[in-house]
């Protein structure tokens, strides 16, 4: 059996995707850099290259580039509606330029830490650690919230499509005629 995802079923997969990846930033900013924030420098070099070899891994990169290439199908599918298509566009806007953070600052970072070698041998960890974490916090919030305004906008879009689709599905109603009374 031969399936089609609709419109607003791409829509509503890029709304979810897109929603995921806002949270693992907003995660990593409101709990798992705090906890490794009170950690000693050796225990936060090793935690963070763990989670950067870990965080490579199928499911991730599906919901991560799912976010860039649903969107845009969505926007593709809805391009001769003018209002969706904004909203479609601005939320892919909006994730582009976090994943461009990601590419130009966050990468970068994780590769240099992990260039510093293991946690343990590092003689001045301090001086790794300082390079690393502020920065990469700093442009983490930032693609926390571009990936929460890409979600916002996808989701605008969804309820519009929503009302759209329904108020469509809805039947014509008869007009109303005023019925006059009159005696027999």
């Amino acid at each position: 059996m031969k399936t089609r995802m609709n419109g607003s079923g791409v829509l509503a997969a890029a709304t979810v995707v897109t929603g995921l990846i806002a949270g693992v930033y907003y995660a990593f900013a409101c709990s798992v850099m705090l906890g490794l924030g009170a950690s000693g420098d050796r225990t936060f070099i090793e935690a963070m290259q763990n989670i950067n070899k870990k965080i490579e891994n199928p499911v991730f990169f599906l919901t991560f580039f799912g976010a860039l290439v649903l969107p845009a199908w969505a926007l593709r599918t809805f391009r001769r509606d003018r209002e969706l298509r904004l909203w479609i566009a601005a939320g892919l806007a909006l994730y582009t330029i976090g994943l461009l953070t990601t590419m130009a600052v966050n990468i970068p970072l994780n590769n240099q830490l992990a260039a510093a070698g293991t946690a343990a041998a590092i003689k001045d960890p301090a001086a790794v650690r300082a390079h690393f974490e502020d920065t990469w916090n700093m442009w983490n919030v930032a693609r926390a919230l571009l990936s929460t305004g890409a979600a916002a906008c996808l989701a605008r879009a969804l309820l519009m499509a929503g009302r759209r689709g329904r108020d469509a599905a809805q039947p014509a109603q008869a007009p109303v005629v005023p019925q006059t009374w009159s005696a027999v």
